[in-house]
């Protein structure tokens, strides 16, 4: 196995930094520097949602919000993540009011990074085993 180049290290801090950063410390601040001002993010909602839209939505249902990261790669200009969510449903989310429910979902995010900046971004998050464990319907079988 070779090596990390320097640019694969350099894109593996970063999106580090927006885990930690960005996102279990809730530091909204840090978007702009990290995330580029016309950086695409698909896989976040209805209609490409708008990502600081997103953030604050998901922040604001789980306060308590820590994002894992289990898995890292990083090739050229991409790097992806493996994520573990948890958290505590304390605010509306996706139509659910707050059930005080303690969660824990999955997913994966690409990223791709031109000059230190996060440009587009590809997620996949398990938005249905979220919303079963807040109660939103009953999986099959009739059990939630």
């Amino acid at each position: 196995m070779q090596p990390a180049s320097t640019a694969d290290n350099e894109n593996k801090a970063l999106i580090r930094r927006w885990f930690e950063e960005v996102w279990n410390q809730g530091r909204t601040e840090l978007i702009d520097e990290l995330r580029a001002p016309d950086a695409i993010a698909t896989g976040l909602g209805e209609g490409g949602a708008d990502f600081k839209a997103f953030h604050a939505e998901l922040r604001g249902a789980l306060p308590d919000l820590v994002v894992r990261i289990e898995d890292m790669l990083a090739a050229g200009d991409r790097v992806a993540v493996r994520l573990a969510f948890e958290g505590t449903h304390l605010g509306d989310i996706m139509g659910v009011a707050p059930t005080g429910c303690k969660v824990r979902f999955t997913g994966i995010s690409i990223a791709r990074i031109a000059d230190g900046k996060i440009v587009e971004g590809w997620n996949s998050l398990d938005r249905l085993g979220l919303l079963r464990q807040i109660g939103a319907f009953l999986a099959v079988g009739g059990r939630a």
